[in-house]
């Protein structure tokens, strides 16, 4: 399973997901533009010392992110087409993440193989869900008890191939 960031602005949201990769097993993939630069001191203290375990992969453009040929693309999102709760993900899944500010640009939307939103409560607005990389972000859906097992924070959220071992 792969982690693929779209144009990620803070870097310490980097960090935090590739110290998650890091002990995951899963690689990330960074799709420029970035907000940041990647020596930047607070992308090193996110990740801490799980940076040189880190599999990342930077590419300089959306293009040339889908010409590497990365796999299944399955996009997270708050207007997607699929419900978590139901959707079967598969090892080989590469998912993608928007940018903080703007989520994820059309092209994105339009090459993904599969669009599975992330429920949101009612009434907060769609920049909270921006909150969703934050390693904690996955805990709101522990209360599912097909999740509950699987959820130990993002983390376990992300690597959504047990999502459906209750079935």
């Amino acid at each position: 399973m792969r982690i693929a960031l779209i144009q990620p602005e803070i870097p310490q949201n980097v960090g935090a997901v590739l110290r998650l990769a890091a002990c995951l097993g899963a690689a990330v993939d960074l799709v420029e533009p970035l907000g940041f630069v990647l020596s930047d001191r607070r992308l090193k203290r996110a990740g801490m010392d799980y940076m040189d375990m880190a599999e990342m992969r930077r590419h300089v453009s959306w293009r040339a992110f889908v010409e590497s040929d990365p796999g299944r693309l399955v996009l997270l999102t708050t207007r997607g087409d699929a419900s978590l709760y139901d959707f079967r993900f598969r090892a080989g899944d590469v998912l993608m993440l928007g940018s903080e500010s703007a989520g994820a640009p059309p092209e994105v939307h339009a090459a993904a193989a599969f669009r599975v939103r992330l429920p949101m409560r009612g009434g907060a607005p769609v920049s909270q869900s921006r909150a969703r990389r934050r390693p904690g972000a996955g805990r709101s859906f522990a209360a599912n008890r097909r999740l509950a097992r699987a959820l130990s924070g993002l983390g376990t959220f992300l690597y959504g191939r047990y999502l459906h071992d209750d079935r």
